[in-house]
């Protein structure tokens, strides 16, 4: 098992889960998600964007590259989890979770057009817009469930390997 954290690359001998979610406003569930994930598969990678800058600048250039890149090897090799936490702190500056909506919307899409991709979607209860997502993945998936806790969302992602 590797944990892949942005902006490093890593090389990953097996399948990469990737976990797509809210970083700024948003408390750290990566931690808890990667501690779930690999107790329950001690063999899986994980990929989270939520990457360490504590002696490094902010890229954001390198940080949009390395999603982008472990966003399509999940889809190759593993599945993409999108786990919309609700907000924590709010930056006013910023649309909370505003990359987090694009991504899911870029995803559900590419999944409609690939019935093989491994989605597995959970929205935390109090995420705003939660009603509206709820309802516009279930018209056009219903068969993908969307989970309310990280622990479920985590086992399905896994199921899915």
């Amino acid at each position: 098992m590797a944990s892949i954290t942005a902006p490093d690359y890593k090389e990953a001998n097996g399948p990469i889960v990737f976990l797509a979610g809210p970083i700024q406003g948003a408390e750290d569930w990566q931690r808890t998600a990667i501690e779930l994930l690999t107790r329950t598969n001690p063999a899986v990678n994980v990929a989270s964007s939520r990457g360490d800058y504590s002696n490094r600048k902010f890229d954001y250039d390198a940080q949009v590259d390395w999603e982008t890149h472990y966003l399509k090897e999940a889809a190759k090799t593993g599945s993409i989890l999108f786990w919309l936490a609700k907000e924590k702190e709010h930056i006013c500056d910023r649309a909370f979770a505003q990359t987090t909506r694009f991504e899911l919307a870029e995803w559900v899409t590419k999944y409609g057009c690939d019935k093989n991709l491994r989605l597995s979607i959970g929205i935390e209860p109090g995420f705003s817009g939660e009603r509206y997502l709820r309802r516009r993945i279930g018209q056009d998936h219903p068969e993908l469930q969307i989970y309310s806790k990280l622990e479920d969302v985590c086992t399905a992602a896994v199921g899915k390997l």
